[in-house]
This record gives C-alpha cells, structure tokens and sequence, in this order.
C-alpha cells in the first residue's frame, strides 16, 4: 500500500513557486515547479517515512503555511491550498534546493523507505540541474534568498540524515 501524500506535495511546492517564483515564461515557470516539486517530494518523503506516518498526516494535516508566510515575507491570501503546506517539508526543500550535498544524501536516504520500494527514483532536476533549470529557478535556488525558510529546519534535516553538526555552516 502507497501513502498519498500528493495534497501535501503539492500544495508545499505551489508555496515555494509562488514565494520564489521562476522567471522567463512558461518553460521556465515549469522547470521551476518541476525542481520544486522534486525537493519537496524527497523532503516528505523523509520527513513522513511509512504509510502510517502519511496517513497520520493525512489525519491532522500539516499545519499551514502561516509562518512560512510570515519569514519569508510571502503574501499570504486564505486560499484553502495552504492549510495544506507543510513548514517542515517546505523548510527541508529549500535546504536541498541550496545544497547539493544534503540533496544528494537525502536522496540516498530515501533507498529502502515505503515510498520507493519498486519505484525507479530519478531526481535529476534536483540533483543535477542543468542551466536551463538553473536559470528558471533562480529565486528557488537562491540560498540567501531561501534561508529564512530552510534555516527553521536545517539542523532537524540534517540530524534525521545521520550527519550530525558536520553539514551545518
């Protein structure tokens, strides 16, 4: 049985597209989304690891993006999307969005859990961005842009990955 974590998903990577958004059209709005959407995946992935931790979530959701809102400066309506953005999630993407280090150990991370088990796991615009995806996530990528959001969970990503104080600049 598959956890569905697909509202959280999306509704975390709408929130980073819309905070950090692409610039140049509608290519470049969908590699954007397309990065996000990978970071966040992985990110959730992480953080909700079982099928019972997707459904507990699924439960009492994930809690909004009223802080989010609030660090980053991003203009908040009362969309219903939001109630579904995860701080947590959202704070681990934008960490793998400036870190191609913790990104690739957080893919690696990933091997085994209940969301990739017969799954071929290719995140290649997360891990290996290509100019064009670059220049499209630009804001996204940016981590002095990005850090008031990943620095609220960058120590808790970095501990669940195994590393320690090691990673944290």
């Amino acid at each position: 049985m598959r956890a569905d974590l697909s509202p959280l998903i999306a509704a975390t990577a709408q929130w980073l597209t819309r905070s950090y958004p692409a610039s140049g059209g509608a290519m470049a709005s969908a590699l954007c989304e397309a990065q996000a959407r990978q970071a966040v995946t992985v990110a959730a992935w992480l953080r909700y690891p079982t099928v019972m931790d997707a459904a507990l979530v699924d439960v009492a959701g994930p809690g909004g993006s009223a802080r989010l809102d609030r660090v980053s400066g991003a203009k908040a309506d009362d969309a219903a999307w939001r109630s579904w953005v995860d701080e947590v999630v959202a704070s681990w993407a934008a960490c793998l969005l400036t870190d191609p280090e913790l990104a690739a150990l957080a893919v690696a991370g990933l091997e085994g859990s209940d969301h990739t088990t017969g799954l071929p796991m290719t995140f290649r615009r997360l891990l290996a961005p290509d100019a064009h995806d670059r220049r499209a996530a630009a804001l996204l990528r940016h981590p002095d842009l990005l850090a008031p959001v990943s620095d609220l969970h960058r120590r808790q990503l970095v501990d669940h990955l195994g590393q320690g104080r090691a990673l944290i600049a």
